[in-house]
């Protein structure tokens, strides 16, 4: 049996899953079709706010393509065995979350004809044009390493040498993607919000705490649906490695407030300001950004007390406040807080209507559907390979 015909076999559960993820992509799909029809005007994005939740979402994204690397770097650079099982899982994993990346910034276009022009007018000083460079390559590099060891697996041997020297490439390739995401960003110096050079390991630190987060609830899931049983010490290591990340990822954040509200550059701090509060008792993003430092707390606390973390019902809180906090900070608050206030004086809030959500729940449910069907593909071999 071919790869592809390992996904399709299935019972009742796995078909209806797969049903629900496609009704949400169709959705997403006639969604879409009507912004290209009537324009990106039919959504709440503005001149003064042109990147929303689509953008909010591509930065997101790419931080779950670490998933790959907070389990590929431990196995194949430091022999970790304990990851033995689950590397490939993380592999796939990080390469649909970047896909998905590329998808948002895609549907942001308004027009795909614009995707084009970066391709037909390259020039080294566009980092769009390095954006797309770096992440239609991960994908292409992840994609044929995920192809050559599920063969190995098949096959019952080990990986060809040629493999292992691109699972070392992929690397610094995952940091660099996160490097050129946050220098879009930062480099756009009339942003005092994004315009800082802590905003790239910032972005890094928080994509290696989701990646291994999120890693950590599916396997968790897995487990529970009884359809792959992770090891109890890849579990612990993952979580070590979320704490760690998480101690950094809000260490960067405490060391940026300092920067803003020591300095008092007044353009820093009113962005801050607004996040938070401060600025304005009626800012709709406040309660948001405090909900999403209440979360960042919950989870630092329970994963750095290795008794806490032990306890699979407060791991699964951890790891789910984790994502949820960080999916908060770096999906909205980074892109809200960028371009409000804005310069002009005030301007109505930002807030995501219908028709962004509907596109980006069927982009997320695009990814799910990938992730079940390589999920699939991967547990088929490996039962395979113990019968």
């Amino acid at each position: 049996m071919s790869l592809i015909e390992k996904t399709l076999a299935g019972g009742r559960r796995y078909w209806l899953w797969l049903g629900f993820l496609a009704v949400l992509m169709v959705m997403a799909l006639l969604g879409w079709v009507q912004e290209q029809q009537v324009g990106l005007g039919i959504t709440d994005l503005s001149r003064n706010m042109p990147w929303g939740l689509y953008i909010g979402q591509f930065i997101f994204c790419v931080g779950v393509g670490d998933a790959a690397l907070v389990v590929m770097l431990p196995y194949y650079l430091h022999h970790w065995r304990a990851y033995a099982k689950v590397a490939l899982l993380g592999q796939i994993l990080g390469t649909v979350g970047v896909i998905l990346a590329m998808l948002f910034i895609f549907v942001s276009m308004g027009k795909p004809v614009r995707l084009i022009n970066v391709l037909l007018y390259p020039h080294p000083r566009s980092l769009i044009f390095w954006d797309m460079l770096t992440l239609s390559g991960y994908v292409i590099l992840t994609a044929i390493i995920i192809f050559r060891l599920l063969i190995a697996e098949q096959e019952h041997s080990a990986p060809p040498l040629w493999t292992q020297r691109l699972v070392l490439l992929s690397f610094p390739w995952a940091v660099g993607i996160h490097t050129v995401t946050a220098f879009l960003l930062c480099g756009l110096v009339a942003r005092p919000y994004w315009f800082t050079a802590l905003l790239a390991p910032r972005f890094l630190a928080s994509a290696l705490t989701a990646g291994s987060a999120m890693l950590v609830l599916i396997l968790l899931l897995l487990k529970r649906l009884e359809l792959f049983d992770a090891e109890e010490d890849a579990l612990r290591r993952l979580a070590t490695t979320a704490a760690y990340c998480l101690v950094v990822h809000v260490f960067f954040t405490l060391v940026e407030f300092f920067n803003v509200f020591y300095g008092g550059v007044p353009q820093e701090v009113e962005h801050v300001d607004y996040l938070y509060g401060g600025l304005t008792a009626t800012s709709p993003v406040a309660p948001w950004m405090w909900l999403s430092a209440v979360l960042a707390l919950v989870a630092l606390l329970v994963l750095l007390v290795p008794a806490l973390r032990q306890r699979t019902p407060l791991l699964l809180a951890a790891c789910t406040s984790a994502v949820i906090s960080i999916w908060i900070e770096k999906g909205f608050g980074m892109l809200v807080g960028g371009f409000e206030p804005s310069p002009f004086g005030a301007t109505p809030p930002y807030v995501p209507d219908f028709s962004e959500w509907k596109v980006a729940a069927g982009i997320w449910a695009l990814g799910a559907f990938l992730v079940t069907l390589m999920y699939k593909i991967v547990f088929s071999v490996r039962k395979e390979a113990e019968s």
